[in-house]
């Protein structure tokens, strides 16, 4: 039986500049935040093929948690909100008080087709988009998408959240 070569270049094939470059990211994150980035996740009347890989980024393989994030069940902990589904109308309440509960500077993820109005268009039963109700700043196209394709959406979002940290100021009167 022959063994395949792994997928993925050079890092998947040298485990030690994987883990460096794994130390390396949760060490920017540590030092952006002053802690680790937490995430809430929302679904919003989706099939749950996106929630189930979601919960495949903390298995070990994606170990999500080496990374520095981390999944939290309070709003007012998270730093992001990933919203899964089509934004029915039903959940629009719930969605906006989970919103308006997470504390500054936030950022929502819209995730897979479903958020991105791919599949449901606007009408008496669905928003049509997760942008329709939320300011959405990073789109994570699929059906589902891949764990892949989720952790380079998060990876996107911790860079914008980085800038919005950097222009923060937190002295009274102090210019940015």
């Amino acid at each position: 039986m022959t063994r395949r070569a792994p997928v993925g270049g050079s890092a998947a094939a040298n485990p030690d500049a994987e883990n460096a470059a794994a130390e390396a990211l949760r060490c920017s994150v540590s030092s952006q935040f002053g802690r680790s980035l937490h995430i809430r996740t929302l679904d919003t009347g989706s099939c749950a093929a996106c929630e189930q890989e979601i919960r495949l980024l903390a298995a070990p393989h994606y170990d999500l948690h080496r990374l520095g994030f981390f999944f939290t069940p309070a709003p007012r902990h998270a730093d992001l909100l990933l919203v899964t589904g089509p934004m029915l109308r039903a959940f629009g309440v719930a969605a906006r008080k989970t919103y308006e509960a997470m504390p500054g500077p936030k950022l929502v993820v819209a995730t897979g087709a479903c958020a991105l109005g791919g599949v449901y268009q606007p009408d008496a039963f669905s928003y049509g988009s997760v942008d329709r109700l939320l300011p959405v700043d990073v789109w994570i196209p699929g059906c589902p998408p891949s764990p892949l394709a989720l952790l380079q959406g998060l990876l996107v979002a911790v860079n914008r959240l980085a800038e919005r940290v950097s222009e923060l100021s937190f002295v009274a009167g102090s210019a940015s």
